[in-house]
C-alpha cells in the first residue's frame, strides 16, 4: 500500500508551527477544536483532554485540517483522515510533549493533564493556492 501522505504534504505539515483543527465525532455529532500537533511518517500526535479525548475514546475515526494563510489569504490547506489511538503510557506522553510543546513556545512539562493521542493517517488531501 502506498504511503497516504505525499512528500510535498509532509513538507507542508512540518514547515512551521501552525494550528491544526482536530475533528472528532460522538453521539452522531461533530466536534472540532484547535490543537497543537506533531507530524512524522504518517502519524499525527496531539496532546488533549476533555471533550476531544472523550470523543476519541468513543469513536476513533477523526479528521485533522491544517491551513497556512497570510493576512487572511490561504496559501495551502491539508486535510487528513485517520484512526486515533489513546496512548496511556506516561513515558510516551512525556516524549510527545517534548516534541510538541516547545514547537509552540511552551515548556515540555506544561499541561500535564493532557493525554497523548496518535492518529494513523489513512488518507490525505491538499490544495495550494
Amino acid at each position: 500500500m502506498a504511503h497516504p501522505v505525499p512528500p510535498e504534504v509532509e513538507e507542508l505539515l512540518t514547515s512551521e508551527p501552525l494550528m491544526a483543527h482536530f475533528a472528532t465525532c460522538a453521539d452522531s455529532r461533530p466536534h472540532v477544536a484547535p490543537v497543537w500537533y506533531h507530524y512524522a511518517d504518517g502519524v499525527v500526535e496531539v496532546l488533549t483532554t476533555g471533550k476531544k479525548l472523550a470523543n476519541v475514546r468513543q469513536n476513533p475515526r477523526v479528521a485533522i485540517s491544517v491551513q497556512k494563510d497570510t493576512g487572511g489569504r490561504a496559501e495551502w490547506m491539508v486535510t487528513l483522515r485517520g484512526t486515533a489511538t489513546v496512548v496511556e503510557d506516561p513515558d510516551a506522553r512525556r516524549e510527545a510533549a517534548a516534541r510538541i510543546n516547545p514547537k509552540y513556545g511552551a515548556q515540555a512539562a506544561e499541561y500535564p493533564e493532557n493525554v497523548l493521542v496518535r492518529v494513523t493517517v489513512g488518507s490525505a488531501n491538499y490544495q495550494t493556492y
